[in-house]
């Protein structure tokens, strides 16, 4: 896989994901009221209503570009309606086509329009993931949407969309349990090897991914951010996948997604937290 497949451009436009992962969420996207129904309740409940945070992000990302949605969209989001946890939303991305070489899921972006930092990971995906399909848990902070936007090896942009009631996410006290264990990269294989198809893969790794909004109950303090900022797997020392992400990814983050394995192979995962931490984790896979 070359280089290019994994370039920072979109569209021909330089984009600085870091500073979309940490600076669009610093800068706070306040944007203009949200719209609201007799009463003050917000009416746009909609899966796939907009919102002035989406308004905001879609033209600082993308610009005028247009994206496809609905039946046009090449990419499926499934979230829960009403989640039970808001610092834990199991959220699954579907994509409609598969990964070739000729046409495949080139970057892949998750955003949650309330978040502090709504941008939680940005993808950059190889042809030899075979499928671009994703699962991962998420912080949700206060009720809105969730999306994803799929661009494509030939330019084009795909989102979905889906609205979640739940809050707190940003905010809830992590467990905290595993401190002695932190950046322990683990994979594992939930399926076995598939011999015919994309094989699911989870690359999962022990880390708080505190996001400088939670209380320490014990000293009343708040618990300074720390997080995993980038997580890159590879398998046979080819790319498969390069994820920014940032703490909206819930408490010891994963990544579940599929590759194209045969016996013999071997999964490498380096991640880096924001206080430099460097973590990796390996799978041969028999």
């Amino acid at each position: 896989m070359s280089s290019d497949a994994f370039s920072s451009s979109t569209h021909g436009r330089p984009m600085s994901r870091r500073m979309a992962l940490a600076g669009l969420g610093a800068l706070g996207l306040s944007g203009p009221a949200v719209r609201a129904a007799p009463g003050g309740l917000p009416s746009n409940v909609g899966h796939a209503d907009s919102s002035p945070q989406w308004e905001e992000l879609r033209a600082k990302l993308w610009g005028r570009e247009p994206i496809a949605a609905g039946e046009a969209s090449k990419v499926q989001l499934i979230v829960p309606l009403r989640a039970a946890f808001g610092a834990s939303v199991p959220v699954k991305v579907l994509s409609k086509l598969p990964q070739t070489e000729a046409l495949h899921v080139k970057r892949m972006t998750l955003l949650v329009d309330k978040n502090p930092a709504p941008i939680a990971a940005v993808l950059d995906m190889s042809p030899r993931m075979g499928q671009a399909d994703l699962e991962t848990r998420l912080r949700v902070d206060e009720y809105g949407h969730v999306r994803v936007v799929s661009e494509l090896s030939d330019g084009s942009l795909h989102m979905d969309s889906r609205y979640c009631k739940v809050s707190g996410g940003c905010s809830a006290p992590p467990n905290r349990d595993q401190l002695h264990n932190i950046g322990k990269t683990v994979f594992r294989l939930p399926e076995g090897l598939k011999a015919d198809g994309p094989t699911p893969a989870e690359v999962s790794v022990v880390h708080p991914n505190d996001t400088g909004f939670e209380l320490n109950h014990i000293t009343v303090m708040y618990i300074p951010p720390h997080y995993v900022r980038l997580i890159k797997v590879s398998y046979d020392g080819e790319a498969l996948f390069n994820a920014e992400v940032g703490f909206s990814l819930s408490e010891n983050p994963s990544l579940r997604f599929k590759l194209m394995a045969r016996p013999g192979g071997r999964l490498n995962a380096e991640v880096e937290d924001t206080k430099e931490g460097r973590f990796r984790g390996q799978l041969a896979l028999a």
